[in-house]
């Protein structure tokens, strides 16, 4: 547990977290939507502060990024809560634990042992040990990950600048829905991040996400215009958010964001709240990553599914192979610091 960083003090004890957009108002005792950040006597503690639910190393195209230090590993790491509540959470056992403990002792009327319940759940990994295990390991890139980064971001700001004066690179991926206060706090030391953008239906965000669509549009600006390598992943849903209009209509915003965003169209499979779903055909994938190219993305690739053309990374200027991918994993690389050894065409990401 650790005092919070980004909050503000409102009278009668409340405070007002501002580590998201979400910005709950929260009184003495209570925790934000997240379930991880509680008001103890007028001020705000993150819970989960050093405490990891998941560690893992992984190839950093399993984020998914595909144009961020390709074929090289990841340091993973995850705590419980979220301030999302999707219903086809694919990680719903720890992003919404935190709620479901909540729910439980405030059924119970004992609300106040939620610090109890929420700080004994994960194990203890402060970011020293995650910085100096990196470096044992020759580990390259951290990633924060398996629930939203900006409800544990003090968490994930004190180990990103261990890691950054170690020249260990910081990767976010997230929902989207950081403040602003949060991502000037936090992009001197975040190198990429992947953006989940969910639907271009508001309608949708309100309904099955339990949040808003147009902060996350404003964030992948945002996270772009500070600097930041930005991908972006839609999870393609049948028949919630699978329209042509609506593949279109997210494309489209991402190519006036920048045509060198690389879009991440995902196949879903039913999870959580939302097992009568069928998973998304291929067809579907294929469907979306046409619309992507025929919109003018340069980097579109299909997720979540078996198939080399779709995950491999071509040069937009002469459609030379550069990166060949299987499931995620690169098998073949001709990319050197960037540049197509075809054509000599600069390739946009993060090659060095």
């Amino acid at each position: 547990m650790k005092k919070a960083l980004l909050y503000q003090k409102v009278k009668n004890k409340f405070v007002k977290c501002t580590a998201c957009k979400q910005f709950c108002l929260i009184g003495d005792g209570n925790t934000g939507i997240c379930g991880v950040r509680q008001n103890i006597s007028g001020d705000l503690y993150l819970l989960v502060y050093g405490k990891a639910v998941a560690a893992n190393i992984d190839p950093i195209e399993k984020k998914p990024l595909f144009h961020f230090l390709p074929g090289t590993k990841v340091f993973s790491i995850g705590t419980i809560g979220c301030n999302f509540g999707c219903s086809f959470c694919q990680n719903w056992d720890i992003s919404q634990a935190a709620k479901e403990f909540k729910k439980k002792l405030s059924k119970e009327k004992r609300l106040k042992d939620l610090k109890l319940e929420v700080t004994r759940y994960g194990y203890d990994l402060p970011p020293e040990a995650i910085v100096s295990f990196c470096e044992e390991k020759k580990i390259p890139s951290i990633a924060y990950t398996y629930n939203e980064p900006a409800i544990f971001f003090e968490y994930t700001y004190d180990t990103a600048i261990l890691a950054s004066k170690a020249g260990i690179r910081n990767v976010y991926v997230s929902n989207g829905y950081a403040s602003h206060d949060a991502i000037d706090k936090i992009t001197p030391y975040l190198d990429a991040i992947n953006i989940d953008l969910k639907s271009f239906s508001d309608d949708f965000y309100k309904k099955t996400c339990k949040a808003r669509l147009q902060p996350v549009l404003d964030n992948i600006k945002y996270y772009h215009k500070k600097g930041v390598w930005v991908e972006v992943t839609t999870l393609v849903i049948p028949g919630e958010n699978d329209s042509k209009k609506e593949l279109t209509q997210i494309a489209e915003f991402i190519l006036s964001v920048s045509p060198s965003i690389p879009w991440h169209v995902s196949s879903f499979s039913p999870a959580y709240k939302m097992k009568d779903k069928m998973t998304t055909s291929e067809k579907k994938i294929r469907e979306a990553y046409k619309i992507g190219k025929e919109v003018g993305l340069k980097y579109v690739y299909g997720g979540n599914i078996w198939g080399e053309d779709l995950q491999s990374t071509y040069c937009p200027a002469c459609n030379n192979t550069l990166i060949k991918r299987d499931w995620g994993f690169s098998k073949l690389q001709t990319l050197k610091r960037g540049v197509c050894d075809r054509c000599a065409g600069r390739i946009d990401g993060v090659w060095a």
